[in-house]
């Protein structure tokens, strides 16, 4: 089971923004699973993470956290955002594996992440 970074965002994704300590709880409030059970949103969200597409904020605000997330293994997400980024990350390698390849090797295209943000999510390498 890989797990993508990128995804964990997507959890996060409808939650950050930049701040000192942690990403901000703005958006987590925002109902991940309705947005999981709209295939327009989560092909939206695809597209705008994927540079192939418009972005939402909550879009855009994942963009441009990504990459800090997968660096520091997400160590500024709060409980509820990486409880909400394993939810993300499982539907993607199941319900949408080839989007989930994707993104991977846009925002991880080494691998250099994987294990470590897996093990900081999961608690193991997956």
């Amino acid at each position: 089971m890989q797990v993508l970074t990128l995804v964990v965002l997507v959890g996060c994704a409808a939650t950050a923004v930049l701040s000192a300590d942690t990403y901000t709880t703005q958006f987590d409030n925002i109902d991940l699973e309705a947005i999981l059970k709209n295939e327009k949103l989560v092909d939206n969200y695809t597209k705008c993470l994927m540079d192939e597409g418009p972005c939402t904020n909550e879009g855009r605000t994942l963009k441009k956290l990504l990459p800090d997330a997968l660096k520091t293994t997400c160590a500024k997400c709060t409980e509820k955002q990486k409880t909400g980024a394993r939810k993300v990350i499982k539907f993607y390698q199941t319900q949408h594996p080839e989007d989930f390849k994707k993104l991977q090797q846009k925002y991880d295209p080494e691998g250099k992440f994987k294990a470590e943000f897996e093990k900081a999510l999961f608690g193991q390498t997956l």
